[in-house]
């Protein structure tokens, strides 16, 4: 057996509306004021909707991440963020730094795992308020409810740790 060191994969909430724009190759860019910690080009966002899905329905593959000034972020990422200046401006308001985490390689999942299923198969499963990592350990339970081989998503090398027996 091996466990998967790389890439990372997080479990990301979006809300429905900008989900359905990602998937539907309408934003390129997905904005936060915080940055998930350990998270770099080339790893993996399995993308929750948390109202009114409540589901995971995809993956992405993180391209790379900005971080500015919410002024400066606005000129770099407004034409691939799929929302208005106003929503922009209100989202970072009274915030110093922004980030933008930019994505390929999206992939829709055909049948997106409801949370009750979540919950009866991952044990500890809680949908993330921002996010969280997936343990290598959950991966092979991850791709066995999405019918997905997330790892093929990222062009990002694979390093593996072998487990002895």
């Amino acid at each position: 057996m091996s466990l998967l060191l790389s890439p990372n994969i997080l479990v990301l909430s979006i809300r429905s509306e900008y989900a359905k724009k990602i998937f539907d190759g309408k934003k390129e860019v997905e904005l936060r004021r915080t940055r998930p910690r350990y998270l770099r080009e080339g790893d993996l966002v399995l993308v929750y909707v948390p109202f009114p899905e409540k589901a995971l329905v995809g993956v992405f593959e993180v391209e790379k991440i900005v971080e500015d000034h919410p002024n400066k972020l606005w000129n770099i990422v407004k034409e691939k963020a799929g929302l208005s200046r106003k929503d922009f401006k209100n989202y970072y308001r009274d915030a110093s730094v922004g980030f933008g985490i930019f994505l390929k390689n999206t992939c829709y999942f055909c049948q997106p795992v409801k949370l009750e299923r979540l919950r009866a198969e991952w044990s500890d499963f809680r949908p993330p308020q921002c996010y969280r990592y997936v343990k290598p350990t959950e991966i092979d339970l991850v791709e066995s409810l999405t019918h997905h081989n997330l790892v093929s998503v990222s062009d990002k090398p694979k390093w593996y740790q072998l487990t002895l027996l």
